[in-house]
């Protein structure tokens, strides 16, 4: 196992990624994805610590792309400090003034806004939910045939309790025209390459969208607090998009431009990527992909194993607690099964306490195995009915809900 320490200081751009780099040893645009990441296994991974971060495993530096361990998961809200981190762009903020920051609210509106983050504490309503963020590509290591891309394992999620403003007053506070379609978000991190017309329009700043209902329906909020703290700067600071129950593509970090519009966004993070096959579990063949797509959204059902972890031995003849989390869009998990014997059998998991619909569910199964190599597995099943697939695959490695599989030795 790899470690390496950043102490946290204010830090300039050029410090950060001096930083940046010392922990992956890459160079300056970045690094291939790691191959200790090729098989869901206890493979030791490498470990660094970024400013206000913890030990968190290491995808990319440049931009930094950081994996959250499993044990974080054993608590029902994630520690900030280890709170997972993804980054597209490799311009990313690593200082902002809070007395300078202006919140833009502009586009098909009335009255565009520049609200200061005082007037967005002092002058709005403060809201609170629980809710899972969760890469769209988290698990993309586990798709069969393999696919291009950062390599999560299963840690690119986290449960926190967000505090901040709704979108909807925002909106409001702005005036919204009639005949609004989309709502499109920017934040502070910036494309890597300018334009070099005619053959090359840049890279593509991240910005992405929502239809205007779902960012007026009341829960999408802005985000200033998460679980009680002020955002780390990794995770999005002054402010972020929660968008609960949807994949975290759209939950913008750093944000600080809200722009209406009276047209459908065609920008290339919607039109172009982050897109998934409109077929159930989102599935298509490497042979035959699919021409029809639509921007991926709400989360699909799926369940975790927490404890033990890969590669961890239990004792043969004593009780052993197998522990999990389950989580979907919204819709609220009903049941979560547990096999030890590879899908053989299947045996109710005790549930924890519900703490929001939009939160993970903890699931408990009480075991006591002789001596012997076991495979257990887990699904979950929501209060729609929808539950998790035995096999999927799409090309971009997105909306993974495959039953989980876990190979445990007792002895």
């Amino acid at each position: 196992m790899t470690h390496r320490s950043m102490p946290y200081a204010s830090l300039d751009r050029r410090r950060f990624l001096q930083l940046a780099a010392a922990a992956g040893g890459a160079a300056a645009f970045g690094r291939a994805n790691l191959p200790a990441f090729a098989q869901q296994s206890a493979d030791a991974p490498q470990l660094v610590r970024f400013p206000e971060k913890t030990d968190l495993i290491l995808l990319t530096d440049r931009p930094p792309n950081l994996e959250t361990p499993l044990k974080y998961f054993r608590e029902d809200l994630t520690p900030n400090e280890a709170f997972y981190v993804r980054w597209h762009l490799a311009i990313l903020p690593v200082r902002v003034d809070p007395a300078e920051f202006r919140l833009s609210v502009a586009g098909h509106v009335q009255r565009p806004q520049q609200l200061s983050l005082d007037e967005l504490r002092k002058n709005f309503e403060p809201v609170s939910v629980v809710a899972v963020n969760q890469c769209s590509g988290n698990s993309r290591r586990y798709f069969e045939p393999r696919i291009p891309g950062a390599q999560w394992g299963n840690g690119a999620l986290g449960n926190a309790r967000w505090t901040g403003v709704r979108l909807r007053d925002l909106l409001a506070k702005a005036g919204v025209k009639a005949g609004a379609v989309d709502v499109s978000f920017n934040g502070l991190d910036g494309p890597t390459l300018p334009a070099a017309p005619p053959n090359f329009a840049g890279t593509p700043d991240f910005i992405k969208s929502l239809p205007f209902d779902r960012a007026n329906d009341g829960e999408v909020m802005v985000a200033y607090e998460m679980n009680g703290q002020p955002l780390p700067m990794l995770n999005g600071f002054p402010l972020r998009l929660v968008v609960p129950g949807w994949y975290a593509t759209y939950w913008v970090k750093a944000l600080n431009e809200i722009t209406v519009l009276d047209k459908p966004f065609d920008g290339f993070w919607v039109a172009k990527a982050y897109r998934i096959p409109k077929a159930r579990d989102a599935q298509e063949s490497p042979k035959d992909l699919s021409k029809d797509t639509v921007p991926i959204n709400a989360m699909t059902v799926r369940s975790l194993f927490v404890r033990p972890e890969p590669g961890e031995a239990v004792k043969a003849g004593a009780a052993v607690e197998v522990q999990g989390i389950a989580l979907d869009g919204g819709k609220g998990i009903a049941k979560v099964e547990v096999s030890t014997d590879g899908g053989t059998s299947w045996a109710a998991a005790k549930l924890d306490a519900d703490i929001g619909r939009y939160s993970w569910r903890r699931w408990r199964y009480d075991w006591k195995p002789a001596a012997g190599k076991y495979r257990l597995m887990v699904k979950a099943t929501n209060a729609a009915g929808e539950t998790q697939t035995t096999a999927q695959w799409n090309r971009s490695g997105y909306a993974r809900n495959v039953i989980e599989m876990l190979d445990v030795t007792a002895a």
